[in-house]
């Protein structure tokens, strides 16, 4: 027998029976073999090492893929443990998967590790490189690895929790060894330790095993590994600037916002000058659906319970929800975790015609989520925020117009904000969904695919990781120093429309079911803005920085005209600060200059006599002096005329749009 397999150009090629993935790799090729770390038949990802079992689809991975960093980080994570465990006497581990960019593992022991701690299994991690120690592969019984495992709870808890279907037969657990050191996993594995050729541990904290808070406290280590050490010092000076850039930092230095302790975690209050950045993008936020054909609504922060048995979150989303309150003679009542219910029932308030639809409903609304303290970080993950949502309610064939009128929309908004690279994922049926729609899936799913395609973001297929209850778009954006980050998203939902009974007359006076898209442009507003001051690393655009000019006299007898020119460039629309005060001149422009205001203008006597003013824009080396005031003011305010200022689109009247 022999086996056939299919090479990514098409090219179909015999091999014998029991030909390893190095074996082919190296009829390719002996450079080709060298590079590889892992092949993939039929979708599945193997060990170099292992008997190929069956013909199909055949490709070699190497250290360039995501898939070949994939299996770098997770062998790093195993080198991590195995380092821990040997130089922590009593130690237990848990889980080290690969994550985005690294690695982590978790261990139980007795005292949380120190810097001084990562230094020495940093250490230790080298050395085990440098012994090049083979990554072998064993399957074993169930009670085999048990009894392996018999000194390590989190192993045996893992091993207990696989149900036999999720395994093949004959094949309960699989193991790796290298050497001394074994660990439970799927795999694969680089083939030795040898092959992981760059690594370096970042820093550690608590973590719950299984995420649970009621369970035990472990120490979390993260690591990061990649193809070289060219790389991997890349990644750290983006790490460096990610630290310069952190909006919780910069949150306090530009007073823009905080997290008092009384509130609780997860909870912000926003200061002056945060809340007028906040005003700036929800006023942007409303504008935009307004120029898209949006109506506005606005609803309350809690309901009945009733309505979240109706909607289905008391049965999928309760752990992510408040606890309810007893009120009304015992009626229990929640507050709300997301809009759309809302929005649902404002449709539902009167009979629907196909003359009504799409109706496009928008809110700013305030949700709640009970998000574990261990993943609150920041504005980036908070349990009180803003969702810019909105739900259309449209027919089958409004349906492709409506959704390019989406992304239209969520494009136009992420460019507003500054962002110039967008990549989607679109996340297709889950094995989860519910059964009797599939006819529904397959036609959302290829509306959405066209969509993409038409507008010629890039995509990917996320085959199996759309929600239950439909298939979505997830648009992503990379940021100034190339960080990428899921912000928009549009999800059609072909659930909640049955759940609530929704319908429209349709041509005839027949009763149809609408289609319905849940659309957020920034998700959550206050992670947005999070990922915005990180983006522009507090210095705003003009158009959206709380403050755009800051005026300084050089001495007391300047403050007149300070304010004269202040008046005059808030006439034109702009944010102006005078700063006056005993500080000097070069304190007060090295204040503005910290804040990242846009623009600093001085004035002297030569300011008075003249009417000019000295003008410097943030990132200029010194200012400019003697520039005219009715010059400067003019260019202030072209410069601060904001993305809106085109027309209207003239879609957004246009018959079936």
């Amino acid at each position: 027998m022999s086996l056939e397999l299919r090479y990514p150009d098409g090219t179909t090629v015999e091999h014998p029976d029991g030909s390893t993935g190095l074996d082919v790799a190296r009829s390719i090729g002996p450079g080709l073999a060298r590079a590889a770390v892992a092949v993939e038949l039929n979708g599945q990802l193997l060990d170099l090492s292992r008997p190929l079992a069956e013909s199909g689809d055949f490709a070699v991975v190497t250290l360039d893929s995501d898939e070949g960093l994939d299996i770098l980080r997770h062998s790093s994570a195993h080198v991590l443990a195995q380092a821990v465990l040997g130089l922590f006497e009593g130690s237990t581990f848990a889980i080290g998967p690969a994550i985005e960019d690294g690695f982590y593992y978790d261990f139980k022991v007795a005292e949380p590790f120190t810097p001084d701690d990562l230094e020495r299994i940093e250490a230790r991690m080298k050395e085990i490189i440098s012994e090049d120690q083979p990554f072998e592969r064993a399957a074993l019984s169930r009670s085999d690895a048990l009894a392996l495992f018999v000194a390590h709870p989190f192993k045996t808890e893992i091993i207990e929790s696989v149900e036999p279907s999720e395994v093949s037969a004959g094949e309960d657990v699989t193991v790796y060894r290298n050497l001394e050191f074994v660990d439970l996993c799927r795999g694969p594995h680089l083939p030795s330790t040898g092959r992981i050729p760059a690594v370096t541990l970042l820093r550690s904290s608590g973590a719950y095993w299984r995420g649970d808070e009621k369970r035990d406290q472990l120490q979390r280590i993260y690591g990061t590994a990649w193809a070289s050490a060219k790389d991997l010092d890349a990644y750290l000076t983006q790490l460096e600037e990610a630290e310069k850039r952190d909006h919780r930092r910069l949150g306090a230095e530009l007073d823009l916002f905080s997290f008092p302790p009384e509130l609780g975690s997860g909870l912000v209050v926003w200061h002056p000058k945060g809340g007028m950045l906040r005003k700036l993008i929800e006023d942007h936020s409303r504008e935009l659906h307004q120029r898209f054909g949006f109506d506005f609504v606005s609803t309350p922060h809690l309901a009945k319970s009733d309505l979240w048995s109706i909607s289905g979150h008391l049965d999928y989303y309760s752990e992510y929800m408040y606890p309810g309150m007893s009120l009304d003679n015992d009626q229990e009542y929640r507050v709300k975790p997301m809009n759309c219910p809302f929005h649902i029932l404002v449709y539902r308030s009167r009979a629907r015609s196909y003359r009504d639809l799409p109706l496009r409903l928008s809110e700013l609304g305030a949700v709640y989520r009970y998000e574990k303290s261990g993943v609150v970080h920041g504005l980036l993950r908070a349990r009180g925020f803003t969702q810019d949502d909105s739900h259309t309610f449209c027919t089958e064939d409004q349906l492709a117009s409506e959704l390019a009128l989406h992304l239209d929309f969520v494009i136009t908004w992420l460019k507003d904000a500054g962002f110039t690279e967008f990549e989607a994922d679109l996340s297709t049926q889950p094995d989860k969904a519910p059964p009797g729609q599939r006819d529904r899936w397959e036609f959302a799913e290829k509306t959405l695919a066209k969509c993409l395609e038409d507008s010629g973001v890039s995509f990917r297929v996320a085959v199996g990781e759309g929600a239950f209850y439909g298939p979505k778009i997830d648009m992503h954006v990379k940021d100034a120093i190339g960080r990428r980050w899921q912000l928009s998203t549009i999800q059609l939902d072909l659930v909640l429309p049955e759940r609530f009974g929704l319908e429209y007359t349709a041509a005839g006076n027949v009763a149809e079911r609408p289609y319905m898209i849940h659309c957020a442009k920034a998700g959550s507003l206050e992670r947005f803005m999070g990922v915005l001051i990180e983006h522009h690393a507090g210095a705003f655009p003009m158009w959206m920085a709380p403050v755009q000019v800051s005026i300084i006299p050089v001495a007391d007898r300047h403050e007149e005209y300070a304010e004269q020119v202040a008046n005059r460039l808030r006439d034109g629309g702009l944010r102006v600060e005078v700063e006056s005060g005993d500080d000097t001149v070069g304190d007060k422009i090295r204040k503005a200059l910290t804040q990242k205001h846009p623009a600093v203008i001085v004035v002297g006597d030569d300011d008075v006599s003249g009417s000019t003013v000295g003008l410097r824009l943030y990132g200029e080396e010194r200012d400019t002096r003697g520039v005219p005031l009715i010059e400067a003011t003019n260019r202030l305010v072209d410069m601060a005329v904001k993305p809106g200022g085109r027309p209207p689109d003239p879609r957004v009247n246009a018959p079936g749009v």
